[in-house]
């Protein structure tokens, strides 16, 4: 079974906001853990030269990015949505 993470589609332009703010707070409580739960289970990710798979993997790459950046701080704006999809700009310092 598919996992879900409410709000879910179909989104109206509140419920994109909100999901958009939610994986915002996610991200800046620098809770790897906590972050990697929004990822699929397989998600896969590239950082630059580095390439992972899974949940654990990404925690801990998060472990060690945010050891080193401590003030780290994401910002995401919502750009657009459709009914099933959403699309952010986000930044980070």
């Amino acid at each position: 079974m598919k996992e879900q993470k409410h709000p879910l589609p179909p989104f109206t332009e509140e419920t994109a906001r909100r999901k958009v703010q939610m994986a915002e707070d996610t991200w800046n409580s620098m809770d790897p853990k906590k972050v990697s739960m929004a990822y699929s289970k397989d998600a896969q990710w590239r950082n630059r030269d580095k390439f992972f798979i899974g949940r654990a993997a990404i925690a801990e790459f998060l472990s060690g990015k945010w050891s080193k950046e401590l003030h780290y701080k994401l910002k995401k704006h919502l750009w657009s949505f459709t009914d099933n999809r959403i699309s952010v700009r986000f930044e980070y310092e």
